[in-house]
């Protein structure tokens, strides 16, 4: 019996989610270098209300991209399709209240251009990560028409839309693509999250090695200097002497300002180090960019990514 409890429980907490349908639509757009499709995606709970998350955009059962389903249950994607027939189907992920649901199957022609052209896709379509974590995806890059081609084409890699407190590098970051060229070129992508450092209220070193503190001195300089040049601005009106004088002074006054209480480094070693925030929670559709140019054309193509912080 102890060994039931906790199979029922899960159980019990499966039947408790929501169940979900997914749709799918695409729109075609032919260019000279292919096709573009615009991917719409809609998840609705069976209790008729919009659910949030990620969802995976799979072709021929491959994963090509990931989206972020929004809080009226829709995401959307547009995406360069290499030529030939193409099977496209969503499934969303699920979350804490919702199943995972898989879209029916459609389907999508993409002709065959004349000029050069490559398409982009990631693997896994969907990150899911603790704040604090690291994550890593495959970004493929695979030529079209690079029979075209009559020298060899470069393509950077980069990528926007991060949350906050997050960045994301590429190994490589340039790529390339030679002429004649039909293999995916894949580059690493590495997805980094903070998780915050808190504030360390209290934390007053007493020095820096080499250079003591000593905030009583600083003030027994400082107290008696704020009189002295009260006075010397009385008789700086009567004597231009007096004035030279006056600003000598405040030149001084300025560096033990410098040295004291209005110096960074003495906030630091008095109030310890800022407060650094960590990557909010939420899920994020986050694009993967790849752009080239000949000199004369660029050519620019991205995909998204689904990155669930927790």
């Amino acid at each position: 019996m102890a060994l039931a409890l906790p199979t029922f429980g899960f159980s019990a907490a499966i039947s408790q989610k929501l169940a979900t349908e997914t749709s799918l639509t695409a729109e075609t757009h032919d260019t000279a270098g292919g096709t573009q499709a615009t991917i719409s995606v809609s998840v609705m709970g069976n209790d008729g209300q919009p659910a949030t998350g990620a969802a995976i955009l799979q072709d021929d059962g491959k994963e090509i991209a990931g989206v972020a389903v929004d809080a009226t249950g829709h995401a959307s994607a547009t995406l360069t399709l290499a030529p030939g027939d193409h099977t496209i189907t969503a499934t969303y992920s699920g979350d804490s209240t919702h199943l995972t649901s898989i879209s029916q199957v459609t389907p999508v022609r993409a002709v065959t251009g004349a000029a050069f052209n490559f398409t982009v896709s990631v693997s896994p379509a969907s990150l899911s990560l603790t704040a604090g974590q690291s994550g890593t995806v495959t970004a493929s890059v695979t030529p079209v028409n690079a029979s075209s081609l009559t020298a060899p084409m470069f393509v950077t890699l980069s990528c926007s839309g991060l949350p906050d407190q997050s960045a994301c590098t590429f190994t490589p970051e340039n790529i390339e693509i030679l002429p004649n060229e039909t293999a995916p070129i894949n580059s690493t992508m590495v997805l980094a999250t903070s998780a915050g450092i808190a504030a360390t209220a209290g934390l007053k070193p007493q020095s820096q090695p080499g250079r003591p503190v000593h905030q009583p001195i600083a003030w027994a300089v400082l107290l008696p200097g704020v009189f002295g040049f009260a006075g010397l601005a009385f008789g700086a009106r009567r004597r231009r002497w007096m004035q030279r004088l006056f600003l000598l002074a405040l030149v001084g006054f300025v560096s033990v300002l410098g040295a004291t209480a209005c110096s960074p480094q003495y906030d630091y070693y008095h109030h310890g180090p800022p407060h650094n925030l960590p990557t909010p929670s939420g899920t994020y559709q986050v694009s993967v960019t790849a752009q080239s140019s000949n000199g004369v054309t660029a050519i620019t193509n991205s995909t998204p990514l689904a990155l669930t912080v927790k």
